[in-house]
């Protein structure tokens, strides 16, 4: 049975429209993922925020409250049924028991035991990642898996597998693999 691993942020669950908004509230900006051209969101804010960008993924409730993506979990739910699911994602300080408690609420039928915290997801054991950070997305490839982007502009240099949303990514899946999986 082949393995997909999922990454969260920003692929199952929107990160980047509650981060942005709770910056765009303190400083008064008006910064969305589109003007995103690289990863290093610190580029991209005022000067006097900088790299205190990233003090918001520390904050308590952030990523517990997040929303699913669009057709996120019905297509998870589907893929489920055919192929071994893992939660890949890499976390800092309060995300590690809210990322948990999120997976139990919208993801109950994978739970918190498939879910991986790592920051080197190229080490973790699986035929396929589908994943936003161009890191993440370069190393897996360099293992020769495959390795898919949920498109953003600031992973569009990688030269992987790109979709732009859920519905894309589980016909992908299917069109590789499904002709080689019962349902369990």
């Amino acid at each position: 049975m082949k393995t997909i691993l999922l990454d969260m942020d920003s692929v199952i669950c929107d990160l980047m429209t509650e981060w942005h908004k709770r910056y765009n509230e303190d400083y008064h900006d008006n910064l969305s993922v589109d003007k995103l051209k690289c990863w290093n969101s610190e580029n991209y804010v005022k000067k006097e925020c900088g790299t205190k960008i990233y003090d918001y993924l520390d904050e308590p409730g952030l990523f517990l409250n997040l929303k699913p993506l669009d057709h996120a979990i019905p297509v998870i739910e589907r893929l489920h049924q055919k192929f071994q699911i893992f939660i890949c994602t890499s976390s800092r300080t309060y995300a590690y028991t809210e990322k948990e408690k999120w997976v139990e609420k919208h993801l109950p039928f994978i739970g918190k035991e498939h879910i991986i915290f790592a920051h080197k997801k190229e080490m973790i054991r699986g035929d396929l990642l589908f994943d936003d950070a161009p890191h993440h997305l370069k190393a897996f490839t360099k293992t020769n898996r495959i390795a898919v982007a949920m498109d953003y502009p600031y992973n569009r240099s990688i030269d992987v597998e790109r979709v732009h949303n859920w519905i894309e990514f589980e016909q992908f899946v299917l069109k590789k693999w499904g002709h080689e999986h019962e349902s369990r």
